[in-house]
């Protein structure tokens, strides 16, 4: 009961970091400007004021790291819903391959985003650097693999 408990845990701990990893706007940050997923903030005079990403960043690799962003966080929230209904469905001595699976993809997905970002976006800046939801988007990489290693191994055991 007390490692399903932690399994529960780390999954919520997991599915906010990838929350705020999405929404949270420091994934690109300077002195004067925050960039995340969505938009730009520059400080001008005392005051953040928004903008788009559209100049200096290639479309297909912004909305490539925006969906798949979106879909960890989807297939994280998913596996969790069916991991809790698999804890009363399934039969005892079966494994929660589903929710396993649902999790493989979670962390593919997070990964993929992870990747172009890197790969694509911010290569020519020569000011600034990687902000926490950056570091965070990472950390949630890992998590979302270890859940995913430990559904595949996890057997319904009797109580």
């Amino acid at each position: 009961m007390l490692m399903l408990a932690g399994i529960v845990v780390l999954h919520i701990t997991t599915i906010i970091l990838l929350l705020v990893t999405t929404i949270d706007n420091a994934w690109w940050v300077t002195n004067t400007v925050s960039t995340d997923l969505w938009g730009r903030w520059e400080l001008m005079g005392s005051a953040w004021h928004y903008t788009n990403l559209k100049e200096g960043y290639p479309d297909e690799y912004l909305q490539a790291v925006q969906a798949t962003s979106v879909l960890a966080c989807i297939f994280t929230i998913l596996a969790l819903f069916v991991f809790v209904a698999q804890l009363f469905t399934l039969p005892k001595g079966q494994r929660f391959t589903f929710t396993g699976v649902l999790q493989l993809i979670a962390c593919l997905c997070i990964m993929i985003a992870a990747s172009i970002y890197t790969a694509e976006l911010h290569t020519s800046d020569k000011e600034g650097g990687y902000g926490h939801s950056y570091v965070l988007a990472w950390i949630s990489f890992v998590l979302t693999f270890i859940l995913a290693i430990t559904y595949l191994v996890l057997r319904k055991k009797s109580e």
